[in-house]
């Protein structure tokens, strides 16, 4: 494959680089590729079947990039986990994925009944030292490079599928169209788990460059992270809106922290005007993109730099134009919409994946052919101006927050789980098209407690143990029932309407 062969170069001409720092820990390039040489060995000796993939289990350690190149050399996708995913939607995935293996990074217990081997990365490493894995090993072409798993409606996490070829698209077109190529330094922000990780990772890697992360650790610890900050030399940051604003909250986040800053990159949720006005003040001299794209099409597939001129010209920022190789499609059911009008995004070219590992169904209602090229129906709607798209919200249950994209079908499957739900609606609440909360609207059944934040307490500790703490309602309002529209449907407007009063 290009990419590993481009990162191999690296090794070559750079050795003692750094690619990797993670709370202090790093990894050179000459021990990043021995490590996953020697880690892939001993994977291509427990004889797995053919592509199946590999669970990697961790946060953001130096180990956890080893154990990705380390499966992808052997053959095999990798599923990165991190170990904020509680052991329940682990489980999940595993069945899902039919996982044979789990490299364990965390350097914490996993306990998992499934018939499935877990090794600790340093004991898989020393089981056959000093071997090198020929590159006709390594995942190549239509086969699967990495597996993300998302919010699924049913309750069940889905597995997107990206090929060599759809992380090569992506990667080729960061290193074309941004100024990201001469060995800069990237933030990681992203958790592994979280595709928008894939866009340092990989074009931090195919450059020579070196991917400096913040952990989680350090954003519970402004202090800590402002700290480390400083120290890091960062040249490319990537992260969602979110995480920016956060940060532009203390006075003390400019270029004196950074002074070395020359790009911004962000993807995952809307990028709002006044975000990119305090980034103007604080970093005059760094570059602002805006970018745009489902897991489905391999992180993002259209961009746009956010300049003053643009800044001026729209309210509502647009997310671009797509990469070279991509066509972008508005359809209003199977037709297309002329300009200025709204449609449902249609992605159509390489990046998009082959689709949700093992759900043929869904699968086939997502993905399609389009004039001979694959094609997504991302679900999203839009309108485009000045060939320019512009992001119009969801067209179904799914939202986007805070960068991760969560089926609401799927919070209220996990809240009728509990001990003390009767009926559940989730409700998205929104500002300015972007969603800055979820709220559950609950009937409950008989319970012991007196007060109300008693037993939102007693929800949320429930489903703490089954869902991903980004998933679980901020707000929670009770009701005797939930009220219906005229087709027997629970009217979400009426409830979202009511908590907005």
């Amino acid at each position: 494959m290009h990419l590993l062969k481009t990162i191999e170069d690296h090794v070559l001409t750079n050795p003692e680089a750094i690619a990797f720092v993670s709370n202090g820990d790093q990894i050179s390039y000459k021990d990043l590729w021995e490590k996953s040489d020697n880690i892939s060995a001993s994977i291509i000796q427990m004889s797995l079947k053919d592509s199946s993939p590999i669970l990697v289990y961790g946060h953001m350690e130096t180990e956890m990039i080893v154990c990705f190149l380390a499966s992808v050399k052997s053959g095999h996708p990798y599923i990165p986990i991190d170990i904020s995913i509680p052991i329940d939607r682990v489980t999940k995935i595993i069945e899902s994925s039919k996982a044979e293996l789990i490299l364990n990074v965390s350097k914490l217990p996993i306990s998992i009944n499934n018939n499935v081997q877990v090794y600790e990365v340093n004991e898989i490493e020393k089981l056959y030292l000093n071997n090198n894995v020929v590159s006709d090993s390594w995942v190549k072409d239509d086969e699967n490079f990495y597996i993300i798993y998302t919010s699924g409606s049913t309750g069940n996490p889905k597995g997107v599928q990206i090929s060599a070829n759809n992380l090569q698209s992506f990667v080729d077109w960061m290193l074309k169209d941004y100024p990201i190529n001469e060995k800069l330094v990237f933030i990681n922000q992203a958790p592994f788990s979280f595709d928008l990780s894939v866009m340092d990772i990989y074009p931090a890697l195919a450059s020579g460059g070196t991917i400096f992360a913040i952990t989680k650790d350090m954003i519970a610890k402004p202090k800590f992270l402002f700290e480390s900050l400083r120290v890091s030399k960062a040249q490319v940051w990537t992260s969602t809106p979110s995480f920016i604003q956060m940060c532009l909250m203390d006075p003390s986040f400019t270029q004196e922290l950074l002074p070395e800053i020359r790009v911004f990159l962000f993807c995952g949720e809307i990028l709002s005007p006044s975000i990119c006005y305090q980034l103007r003040e604080r970093f005059p001299s760094a570059r602002i993109f805006n970018t745009y794209g489902p897991t489905e099409a391999t992180v993002a597939v259209t961009g746009i730099e956010v300049t003053d001129a643009l800044l001026k010209s729209y309210q509502v920022l647009p997310i671009g134009l797509p990469k070279n190789d991509t066509k972008i499609v508005l359809l209003d059911g199977d037709k297309s919409v002329e300009d200025g009008e709204k449609g449902e995004i249609i992605i159509v070219g390489p990046s998009v994946s082959k689709g949700y590992l093992g759900q043929k169904e869904m699968t086939e209602k997502a993905f399609f052919e389009y004039e001979g090229e694959p094609a997504y129906r991302t679900g999203d709607a839009g309108f485009i101006n000045n060939n320019t798209l512009f992001y119009k919200g969801r067209m179904d249950y799914q939202i986007k927050l805070h960068g991760y994209r969560i089926e609401i079908e799927d919070i209220e499957h996990q809240i009728l789980k509990t001990s003390y739900v009767k009926a559940t609606v989730v409700i998205p609440i929104t500002q300015n098209e972007k969603v800055e909360y979820i709220m559950a609207a609950i009937v409950p059944t008989e319970h012991p407690f007196e007060k109300e934040f008693q037993l939102s307490a007693a929800i949320k500790k429930e489903l703490g143990e089954i869902l991903p703490a980004y998933m679980i309602p901020r707000k929670f309002i009770y009701c005797d029932e939930l009220p219906m529209t005229p087709n027997g449907k629970v009217d979400r407007k009426l409830i979202k309407e009511k908590v907005l009063v």
